[in-house]
């Protein structure tokens, strides 16, 4: 048998010239048993086949924000395998998939598919993490639901990410996973629709979290990198992220899931914001057709299905800003239906921005909006979806470098010329949001963004990670007072603030905070450690940027501005562009231990140390406040 994660877009496998399978979906894994077109104490050929045509001709289908054509918001993509393959062994009725569900009481609702169509016995045992203790078992059907209860569990939540390991047998065949015990849904507390976890009102606060590397494009260096993406969210408050118009390894979601970070994750978007000419001159966004349509859905099957274990996982997104969504008649509602069923777990919005036609648990977070979005729907639960989105520029080692998407750098919604004021801003918007939970029905927000993307400079990381822009220690603080604020409704008791058309909730505000003279802060302050990440470029500092025209991806050295800095002296990767510049079957490693399967493979792995530290060999760490 053959395990694949992902493969961008359409894989054709051949075994010693035989046709053995065939897959559409380059964000899904896919399995295939092999077993007939082995030669037995010979050599066996295996072959992959790949077709990805992106955005290219009348080809419609669900690809994020690859283009063939980048362009500041739209990247470069990838083809081929950019996620883990390996081959395994296994009896001849063995476990195919693995759904299991933990509520915060302590009931699992479990199915357990096999590759036969038996009906044999299944037992499956919870095990305490931390004491190895065997805590409930159960035998079950195989191939059907059942449920049962496991007695004075943890439950799981962003403070206390609690999980268990769980060991499931069927005949010769085991597997290994684990699961967290939580239970979201949404209420109406003290008049107001709110998201809950575990029976409370939480306040779901991350950041658009989108997955690109600088070196492999969608696939990072290693494990350790992308962990350090999450771990950086959390140490400077986090406690969720949206993951945008993409899906991850299993490895990623194991890491939200110990880390304790919530996940909103969205269905990758259908070609995006593009448009086609017709003869008569008339212009049209393109859109999918009834075909394609369908093939969207039944790939949004995939997605929950394969992703619907990871216990972080808090709410699905549907469409993002219209992209793709069909207008002429409302899809959402059709798939949002579609997703509760596969799902009845989680939380649903169907439409973050623009074409918001009611569907699903969320709306826009407050009474004032912009067209094409709507303004908020009190039945809903109330999220600003995305927000943020200053920007800060930087020398040249720091950016990615093609000169097309330097050339977009000024399409950023905002440049601020220092990080003093980035911060400042930061804060400023921060305050806003603050307002809105305070005084208005905001129940969650996404800030825009994780790390800069190409063209892209609004990260709260640079593109290499190299440089961390926020004052740690006031972004901390910012973040904590939208949590304060929000347990604060809660409170039936608390009186809502009066409201004479200013913010009365807002941080002191600039200039008496932020003097001008002499600044209570310092990016200054943050610690560069001198080596950086073998695949990344070197340099000695950082400095906050000119105009991007300085820049040139022909000049060897650095841009007249930064004269003060070492010009690199690193070899860049092998390939800058390709998907497969590092190698992923060593993040597969966890898996040699025992068998696993479906979206649990990365399943009872070895404890990662999320240490303040960074990996070793990344280029700086921020002093933790």
């Amino acid at each position: 048998m053959r395990c694949t994660h992902a493969v961008d877009y359409e894989a054709t496998v051949f075994v010693n010239g035989q046709n053995a399978t065939f897959h559409r979906g380059g964000y899904f894994a896919f399995t295939v048993d092999i077993t007939d077109y082995l030669h037995v104490n010979d050599t066996n050929e295996l072959l992959v086949f790949v077709h990805d045509p992106t955005d290219s001709d009348s080809y419609v289908f669900p690809i994020g924000k690859q283009t063939l054509h980048p362009s500041h918001i739209f990247y470069t993509p990838c083809s081929g395998i950019w996620q883990s393959v390996w081959i395994e062994s296994a009896p001849s009725n063995y476990i195919t998939d693995l759904y299991i569900a933990g509520t915060a009481d302590g009931q699992v609702n479990a199915t357990v598919s096999s590759s036969g169509n038996s009906t044999s016995q299944v037992k499956i045992e919870i095990v305490d993490r931390n004491s190895s203790t065997s805590i409930a078992t159960h035998t079950g059907t195989v191939n059907t639901p059942f449920t049962f209860s496991v007695p004075s569990v943890s439950p799981w939540s962003p403070d206390s990410p609690t999980l268990y390991n769980i060991t499931v047998s069927l005949g010769d065949d085991e597997v290994g996973s684990y699961t967290g015990f939580r239970t979201v849904s949404r209420g109406i507390i003290n008049g107001i629709q709110r998201p809950l976890l575990n029976g409370e009102f939480i306040f779901p606060f991350g950041t658009l979290d989108q997955g690109f590397w600088p070196d492999g494009i969608y696939t990072p260096p290693n494990r350790e990198a992308m962990v350090y993406d999450l771990q950086t969210l959390k140490k400077l408050g986090f406690n969720m992220l949206r993951k945008h118009i993409k899906v991850e390894t299993a490895l990623f979601y194991q890491a939200c899931d110990e880390l304790g970070l919530l996940v909103f994750q969205d269905m990758p978007a259908l070609r995006p914001l593009q448009t086609e000419t017709f003869d008569n001159c008339s212009v049209a966004t393109i859109l999918p057709d009834d075909d394609q349509q369908a093939e969207f859905a039944r790939q949004l099957d995939l997605l929950i299905v394969q992703q619907r274990p990871f216990t972080s996982i808090f709410s699905w997104i549907v469409y993002n800003e219209g992209w793709g969504q069909i207008t002429s008649y409302y899809p959402e509602f059709g798939l949002t239906d579609r997703v509760k069923q596969l799902d009845p777990t989680r939380l649903v919005d169907s439409t973050t921005g623009w074409y918001d036609h009611g569907a699903g648990d969320y709306s826009c977070g407050s009474p004032f909006y912009s067209i094409q979005s709507t303004p908020y729907d009190p039945t809903r639960i109330g999220i600003q979806g995305e927000f943020g989105g200053i920007g800060n520029n930087v020398s040249i080692e720091h950016l990615w470098s093609v000169q097309a998407a330097i050339d977009t750098i000024n399409q950023t919604y905002e440049i601020d010329t220092t990080l003093e004021a980035w911060n400042y801003r930061g804060h400023r918007l921060l305050g806003e949001l603050l307002d809105q939970v305070a005084i208005w029905s905001c129940s969650g927000g996404i800030w825009t963004q994780t790390t800069d993307v190409e063209g892209e400079v609004n990260g709260l990381m640079t593109y290499d990670r190299r440089i961390l822009r926020p004052d740690v220690a006031q972004w901390q603080s910012d973040i904590s007072h939208l949590y304060s604020a929000a347990t604060s409704r809660t409170n039936a008791s608390t009186a809502l603030p009066s409201f004479s058309g200013y913010s009365v909730l807002s941080p002191t505000p600039y200039p008496s905070e932020y003097p001008e003279s002499t600044p209570s802060w310092s990016p200054n302050g943050f610690e560069y450690s001198a080596t950086p990440p073998a695949p990344f470029m070197s340099t000695t500092s950082e400095t906050s940027g000119a105009s991007p025209s300085a820049y040139s991806t022909s000049s060897s050295t650095s841009p007249s501005p930064y004269s003060s800095l070492t010009a690199s002296t690193a070899s860049p990767p092998a390939s800058a562009t390709s998907p497969n510049g590092y190698s992923t079957p060593a993040a597969s490693a966890s898996n040699a231990s025992a068998r696993t399967t479906s979206a649990n493979e990365y399943s009872t792995p070895t404890a990662i140390d999320y240490s303040a530290s960074p990996p070793s060999g990344y280029g700086y760490h921020s002093t933790w406040a």
